[in-house]
């Protein structure tokens, strides 16, 4: 998230919206939709290319004809897909599309019809139904119509896929009213941010989707009727099923399903006649749901009305989420709520039958074989590819479901063992054609390693091993689908069945056919696999070596020891076993590990498990760094060579080449330093494009090219330094840098050459180690502290920052102790990471008590250990919720948990955060928890969903009287907050349980508040190569001056990305969001908004409603928005962001200081002057904590809050905060300092304003304000206006307080002094760019 974070402050700080122009240029546009329509019809090349077109389609019912929008990348089934969801053409799922009477093939592209061009007609020629035409119409009408009611899901939680954009953005939200940015209550304000709190506790409401009203039904029931399936004789007649349907009026209306479409039979409950009902009519039609709308008079309106309310929604947010399982928000309504109610639905007891049929055998797939058959399928051209990434994502994201679902089965104990005597934890089971185990040492194989704790480590780290081999995608090397499901404190594995990996060998042959068969006691070596494992070994950094059997005999794999290779009955070659693909962290297990003692395989001080292994993006960026080593080498050496020969062949001639005799002169005259500076920049500029070809092109293809845009990094380059750069990048082949993987893994060498060889091996490690300890973590840290890149907002972020930068979570307690306690600029980096720490740590322990418990017990003892971690302020002694006749009926079960006490809990999270981490936690740590965020977190490590309440921490006299720093900052729910104490107090009583009031002790969770457990999934689905091409090709024209083509591939990759990915998934939520931003640079701010609004959307529910990326989304459109010059509803934005900010954080981030400055700078631009101050008051106040009173940024902002403070009326006041400035800028810049100079022309003008208030009377002030002469110092006025909307752009969080007051006319001439003309500040920017933060105001 960090990383991505510093991507949206990249184009806000370059491209800023300038106050007046965008919103005067798009003042008539009234909704997202229309700026996008805009966008493509006068931008050629923004948001429409030239392969979009508009075909129409005939219809053999009304409204007879459509008109839809297509691209030639498209297939026919796509447009089939577009026609299924226009709302004219709702009822047609059994078709087939004909051109100029030719049938079209549904799996070609558009580009290969015949003659289809734009303006071409397409006509829809109904065809009969089949069985499986008949369910798909039926289940598509049922979720239509909204009679499927709910459906509890084992894979999808409650509330999954929940959006809250569609009612930020309604009318209420304020997006409705549009007035050219302006609000339209000048007299008192009317946005969303009037009164906002931004000390205010955090509300979980916040991140709660509003109750909606109940949509119209359409009917009562639609069901298959109980005659079905057809007998023998009638299905040879074209029967397929039997419905039953039971309309609004109460009728009853049983439904043949014929191939020729649906009619209404004489059929009964009693009586079977599924012939035509002929009284008072026959009623038959192609489609269900016109059928309908003949036997229900009151369907039309009910259809219109529920139509009319889906058409009031963004389309994203009702499309069902087809190849990514949706995001489960961890806080969801209460039981009471309309959308909590559990409604009968006779046919959610079907859908089985629907989906699978009668026979039930659509749902049983050989997954093995279509993994392996879809990675064979040809990939020469751009078309098979996009076909082939399209196919293996759909069936990546069917297989990730289905093992998903097999798993939670497994884990509840639902599906029976194929080897039932052996231990729970041995036990393999199959389900659905998958292999599922579990994650644990069942059979002693990782004993040494450090047991369950290293075979847990050892399949997350196989399932991110198959995934980097499926993304690197190596002809002829096959891996089994694997998904890993942590679910009620097991993790259990899923794999595809390898066919022959179950197959009993022949006496003396191994079951793997390459790497170690059992450990390291038997090796196995096959020929036929060399030549891919070279090539994977390659890719991955792998140095062949040699390893040694239990006898003595050595053997020399391509890849560890402990990956497998098998070559499988059908004939192909799988690799198994991928967990150890990288070296060991041998520095960190030489700190932290012992070699257990052969009787006693655990020792407690010692780091759980020996599984410590590096991460890939440490040794590519090690790598990156060794070839930048071996360039700079080349570099250096190489022109002193050139520049010899050349004075020694011109040192008696003429020059002829003037250009070159000046090049020569000015090498001579180069120093060694300024040599090895250039040969830095060429290297630095190598690597950056050859690193973008890595990952195709490993073996230095296109260096040439590499090499001439490095050789032009500074555009000063002589023709010899090209040279020598070209030379140096062909040069690359040459070098080969590669890790032996089994260093320090007990290989024991058995001559002097190779344990010579070893050593340097082991050393080359160590230094990857080294590299981490001394230069990525500090640099890292010191990154976040210089505000380089994006500050995490939760574990979530950190946690993917440092995985990024190759830094594994083992680390957290480094960096916390890196971010020391006295740098305030590091303290929400401190505070973030012990925050991960304990959750972690509590995860580890709640899973270890709920992996031998039965599965009805969980709420209770998550519950219970909740209590004891974040509850001892209401109840320091709470109890286990048991029911004793229940527990009765498992007398095997592990009820441990029972037994743990507070203090207890406390003692083992302190020992687990220093056993994992080798951090120790400060005494009261448990005093200073967020309990907010803390519940947040352990949340979503346990796949926790919470009943909505104001959960209570603290007991109300502790209350009322101590507000301790850690649960202020809005951090805790039910801390008190200024005139909200009446309304805590009868929150806080209203969730109380009845079993608390029976029991007479209140408790601040009870088992009923975990409603329910969502499997957290981990698979291996590899990412769009050519997606990702295209998309890196458009930056790079881009970043060329290429403007045109550089949109057109990033559209190009967007539409890459919605057919492969389909429109609801992360990746494709993150390309919007990317994509807003650069088209934002662009200065295509309407375009920008639609892709931010979609990037919103997705984020909510593919991501998490409430998760980091989420609130960089939302605040990206807000800025957008107020670019486009609707204010108001960038507002809504805002304000929802801070509010989910609150539940993420608090409020004290370093962050937000920018985004306090976006909410002012939007605030006076709608004329809100006194609650701009405020806005701008707040950002200093964080600022001073964050940055200290005598910092630049402080003193940044002190200048923005003196033009606020002039702007409302408060002289004095902006003369003091602007003398404070230009204090600071002189003791830390200098006299001669731009920001200096600026500080002082403003103060002089302050002061003298100030000085003619106080002279002149009232009623004169305004035309003395007219009459003092600004024009000579407008220049100076430019500046920071500017630079706030920049900090807008370059900032995407923000908090404030609000106020209410509106200005008199001279204050308007004030602002046009601030603001400045625009000739004035296109001018400035030309001389140098517009600082975005007030740190960047140095340079």
């Amino acid at each position: 998230m960090a990383q991505e974070n510093e991507n949206v402050n990249g184009p806000q700080k370059e491209d800023p919206p300038q106050n007046e122009k965008p919103i005067e240029k798009n003042s008539d546009e009234s909704n997202g939709k229309e700026v996008s329509k805009d966008g493509e019809e006068n931008h050629d090349g923004d948001l429409g290319v030239g392969s979009v077109f508009q075909v129409s389609v005939k219809l053999p019912h009304e409204p007879f004809q459509v008109q839809v929008m297509v691209s030639t990348q498209e297939q026919v089934q796509d447009l089939r897909q577009s026609i299924v969801e226009l709302p004219n053409t709702f009822q047609y799922t059994c078709f087939h599309l004909e051109h100029k009477g030719k049938r079209i093939n549904d799996f070609v592209e558009l580009s290969e019809v015949p003659d289809l061009e734009a303006g071409s007609e397409l006509v829809l020629v109904e065809d009969p139904y089949s069985e499986k035409e008949a369910r798909m119409h039926m289940l598509r009408l049922r979720e239509l119509l909204g009679v499927a009611g709910d459906r509890p899901d084992l894979l999808h939680g409650i509330c999954s896929g929940a959006s809250l954009h569609d009612v930020l953005s309604s009318p209420g939200g304020s997006k409705g009213d549009k007035t050219n940015g302006k609000s339209t209550k000048e007299t008192e304000p009317g946005h969303d941010l009037h009164g906002y709190d931004l000390k205010s506790p955090a509300s979980l409401q916040s991140i709660l989707p509003p109750s909606e009203k109940p949509a119209p039904k359409m009917m009562k029931a639609l069901a298959l009727s109980p005659w079905n399936p057809p007998p023998h004789h009638l299905r040879q007649k074209g029967h397929l099923l039997y419905l039953q349907i039971t309309t609004n009026e109460g009728e009853q209306f049983q439904i043949t399903s014929h191939v020729s479409g649906f009619y209404v039979n004489n059929c009964s409950n009693n009586k079977f006649d599924p012939s035509p009902r002929t009284k008072p009519k026959v009623l038959m039609a192609h489609s269900l749901l016109t059928l309908m709308s003949m036997i229900s008079p009151s369907f039309d309106t009910s259809f219109s009305t529920l139509q009319n309310l889906n058409i009031d929604k963004d389309p994203l947010t009702t499309f069902q989420p087809t190849n990514a399982v949706p995001a489960s928000p961890w806080v969801v309504p209460t039981l009471s709520s309309q959308s909590m109610v559990h409604q009968s639905d006779i046919t959610r007891t079907q859908e089985t039958t629907l989906i699978s049929g009668i026979e039930n055998s659509e749902s049983l797939r050989d997954w093995n074989e279509e993994f392996q058959s879809t990675r064979e399928l040809p990939r020469e051209s751009v078309q098979d590819r996009v076909f082939r990434e399209r196919l293996t994502s759909k069936l990546f994201a069917d297989y990730n479901e289905a093992a998903a679902r097999g798993a939670v089965l497994v884990a509840r104990g639902e599906v029976s063992p194929l080897n039932p005597t052996e231990g729970p934890d041995a036990q393999i089971f199959i389900y659905n054609n998958i292999f599922f185990s579990y994650g644990a040492d069942g059979v002693g194989t990782f004993a040494s390693e450090g047991g369950d704790e290293a075979a847990r480590v050892a399949v997350g780290k196989d399932v991110m091993g198959v995934k980097a081999v499926n993304q690197l995608d190596i002809p002829g090397l096959f891996t089994p689908g694997t998904v890993v499901v942590d679910y009620l404190g097991k993790r259990l594995v899923g794999q595809s069945i390898v066919p022959g990996i179950f197959k009993q060998r022949e006496p003396g042959e191994h079951q793997i056919d390459y790497g170690g068969v059992e450990g390291k006691e038997v090796v196995a070596e096959n020929e036929v696999f060399v030549p891919v494992f070279q090539k994977l070994s390659e890719y991955l950094r792998v140095k062949k070596h040699p390893v040694w059997d239990k006898d003595g005999k050595r053997h020399d794999l391509e890849g560890s020891v402990e990956t497998k290779g098998l070559i499988g009955t059908d004939g192909r070659k799988y690799v198994l076993d991928l967990y150890r693909i990288t070296p060991l962290d041998v520095k960190w297990l030489e700190e932290n590990w012992k070699e257990p003692e052969a009787e006693k395989h655990e020792i407690k001080s010692d780091y759980p498990h020996r599984m410590a292994v590096l991460r890939p993006e440490l040794i590519e960026g090690y790598f990156r760094f060794k070839r930048g080593e071996f360039i700079a080498e080349k570099l250096k050496s190489q022109p002193q060579k050139e520049i010899k020969e050349s004075d020694e062949k011109n040192a008696d001639s003429d020059t002829k080449d003037q250009t070159g005799a000046e090049k020569t002169t000015d090498a001579e005259k180069a120093t060694d330093e300024e040599k090895a500076k250039d040969a830095e920049k060429a290297t630095d500029a190598a690597e950056k494009d050859t690193d973008a070809v890595a990952d195709t092109n490993v073996d230095g293809e296109n260096s040439k090219e590499t090499a001439e845009q490095a050789a032009n990094v500074d555009g000063e380059n002589t023709q010899d330094q090209v040279d020598a750069v070209e030379k140096a990048a062909a040069e690359l082949n040459e070098f080969d840098w590669r890790l032996n993987p089994d260093v320090w893994s007990g290989q024991t060498a058995d001559n002097d050459k190779d344990r010579e060889e070893f050593a340097k091996d082991e050393k080359e490690v160590r230094a990857v180690c080294n590299y981490l300890l001394d230069s990525i973590l500090p640099e890292m840290v010191q990154n976040l502290k210089e505000g380089e890149v994006g500050f995490p907002m939760d574990g979530q972020s950190l946690s993917r920052l440092m995985h990024k930068r190759g830094v594994n979570i083992r680390y957290l307690g480094e960096v916390a102790k890196l971010a020391t306690p006295d740098e305030p600029r590091l303290h929400a980096l401190r505070v973030i990471a012990v925050q991960e720490m304990i959750s972690r740590a509590f995860k580890h322990i709640a899973n270890r008590y709920l992996r031998h418990l039965p599965s009805i017990f969980s709420p209770a003892c998550i519950a219970y250990l909740l209590n004891c971690l974040l509850g001892l302020g209401l109840n320091p002694n709470p109890k286990p919720e048991m029911d004793k006749m229940l527990r009765s009926l498992y007398p095997e079960g592990d009820f441990s948990f029972e037994s743990v006490k507070p203090a207890e809990l406390q003692k083992e999270i302190e020992a687990q955060v220093n056993q994992r981490y080798r951090f120790t936690l400060d005494k009261d740590w448990h005093s200073s928890i967020k309990h907010v965020q803390m519940l947040r977190e352990i949340a979503l490590k346990l796949g926790l969903q919470l009943e909505i309440k104001d959960f209570i921490y603290t007991r109300p006299t502790q209350t009322n009287g101590h507000t301790p720093s850690s649960t202020t900052n809005g951090a805790n729910s039910n801390t008190d907050a200024s005139g909200g104490k009446k309304k805590k107090k009868s929150r806080d009583s209203s969730p109380t349980n009845k079993s608390d009031k029976e029991a007479g002790v209140s408790l601040t969770f009870q088992a009923d508040d975990i409603l329910n457990i969502v499997p957290l999934i981990k698979d291996a689905s590899p990412r769009s190569g050519l997606a990702e091409e295209a998309l890196e090709a458009g930056r790079m024209s881009i970043l060329q001056n290429q403007k045109e083509l550089g949109q057109e591939l990033l559209l190009e990759s967007l539409s890459l990305h919605e057919q492969i990915y389909g429109i609801l998934h992360p990746e494709v939520a993150r390309l919007y969001h990317q994509l807003s931003m650069l088209y934002y640079q662009l200065g295509e701010k309407g375009a920008a908004a639609e892709l931010a609004n979609k990037a919103v959307i997705i984020s909510e529910r593919m991501i998490g409603i409430d998760s980091a990326e989420t609130v960089l989304s939302y605040l990206n459109l807000a800025l957008f928005e107020h670019a486009n010059g609707d204010t108001e509803c960038a507002l809504a934005y805002m304000k929802h962001a801070l509010n989910l900010w609150k539940v993420i954080y608090g409020v004290k981030h370093p962050d937000l200081i920018t985004t306090l400055n976006n909410a002012a700078v939007m605030l006076q631009h709608m004329k809100q002057y006194h609650e701009s101050r405020l806005w701008f008051e707040s950002s200093l106040e964080l600022s001073e904590d964050i940055y200290g009173k005598q910092s630049i940024n402080t003193a940044t902002l002190l200048f923005q809050l003196a033009q606020a403070l002039a702007l409302d009326q408060d002289s004095k006041g902006a003369v003091n905060r602007m003398r404070e400035a230009y204090n600071i800028f002189l003791n830390k810049l200098g006299a001669n300092d731009r920001n200096t100079k600026e500080a002082e022309s403003w103060l002089e003008q302050l002061t003298q304003n100030a000085v003619s208030i106080a002279k002149h009377a009232k009623d004169l002030q305004a035309r003395k304000l007219r009459r003092m002469q600004l024009h000579p110092r407008v220049t100076l006025g430019t500046k920071p206006q500017p630079q706030v909307g920049q900090t807008a752009n370059g900032s995407t969080k923000g908090d404030g307080k609000g106020g209410k007051r509106m200005d008199s006319r001279s204050i308007d001439e004030l602002l046009k002094f601030i603001e400045g003309d625009s000739g004035s500040t296109r001018s400035t920017k030309q001389k140098r760019p517009t600082p975005t933060n007030p740190k960047r105001r140095l340079h």
